[in-house]
């Protein structure tokens, strides 16, 4: 059995790490415990971080840990948690590798990941010119041709914002029409192309999309490809614990990523859909922040005890 942590981090992501950043410069004893197999890993860049805007993820997790391990109280642990149990103060996570973990809080910063891709050959252009979101990716993607696979209020949504850097885009819908009379005559009042034909495959070249094939016979020239993925919480041992969590899996929390259980949190991508480095970052730091005054306060109450006795 491991020393009794000051607190877990289940996930070695933006939120993980930056709350492992306040932590460690608060002094607690923390252990991130990570897979090391993050859902931005196909991408070639992560942007809207200022100062980092334009970095891969890979180099972005490396500077990180790099600065972190200036505070010799966090540790790294390559792993995977596949199960909990214990209650505030005393939790005990269990991994992969047969490691029993002891903390007196957990984070939970899980992110989400993709179901697998239904759509012939989209996995060959997923992060290099198929994307999920255009804040993110849409800069690159300006002015050229693209294919929105989506449909419903989503395809509203993602054609007003697309906008914004591109007029040349068709709505493919992949055979679903699951949108009311009114959004569909909105983007027919737009002027916006809009293809039902199930979608037979994506023809690239270096996972670069050349054009679309569609069951019905037609094809679509394109140069990039905004999409919904389908998403499942990166893990569900929150659930086991009895965390409270949304319909799309996102874990239910407050402002500064308490769950419904005491001592536990999340942060990041798990209990957000800002799917963003920035946010994911903003929310990790308030969750350390939370769970360090926690920490503080009850370590403030046992000592006027103590003193009393």
């Amino acid at each position: 059995m491991e020393q009794l942590q000051d607190a877990i981090i289940v996930g070695g992501g933006p939120a993980g790490l930056s709350a492992a950043l306040i932590l460690g410069r608060a002094r607690k004893h923390v252990l991130i415990i990570d897979e090391e197999l993050p859902r931005n890993r196909v991408t070639q860049e992560s942007h809207g971080f200022l100062t980092r805007d334009g970095i891969t993820p890979a180099d972005f997790r490396q500077i990180a840990r790099e600065q972190i391990s200036r505070y010799p109280t966090v540790q790294f642990a390559t792993d995977t948690v596949i199960g909990a149990n214990g209650s505030d103060g005393q939790f005990e996570v269990v991994t992969s590798q047969g490691h029993t973990y002891t903390s007196k809080k957990i984070l939970f910063t899980v992110g989400m990941k993709d179901r697998p891709l239904a759509i012939s050959g989209l996995q060959e252009v997923y992060g290099k010119s198929a994307f999920v979101c255009p804040y993110c990716d849409g800069w690159e993607l300006r002015d050229q041709k693209l294919a929105l696979i989506v449909s419903g209020a989503t395809a509203l949504h993602l054609a007003k914002t697309v906008s914004g850097w591109t007029s040349h885009f068709t709505i493919c819908t992949n055979g679903m029409n699951d949108w009311t009379a009114e959004e569909h005559e909105e983007l027919i009042n737009h002027q916006i192309s809009i293809i039902d034909s199930p979608i037979q495959h994506i023809h690239s070249a270096s996972g670069i999309v050349e054009h679309i094939q569609f069951e019905d016979g037609h094809s679509l020239l394109c140069t990039g490809i905004f999409f919904t993925p389908e998403l499942v919480t990166g893990s569900d041992v929150p659930q086991m614990l009895g965390c409270e969590s949304a319909d799309t899996g996102m874990i239910i929390v407050d402002e500064f990523g308490k769950t419904n259980i005491p001592g536990v949190y999340s942060a990041g991508d798990s209990a957000s859909r800002k799917y963003q480095v920035v946010a994911a970052a903003a929310s990790g730091s308030m969750a350390g922040i939370s769970i360090n005054s926690e920490l503080l306060e009850e370590a403030w109450q046992y000592n006027v005890s103590k003193s009393s006795t």
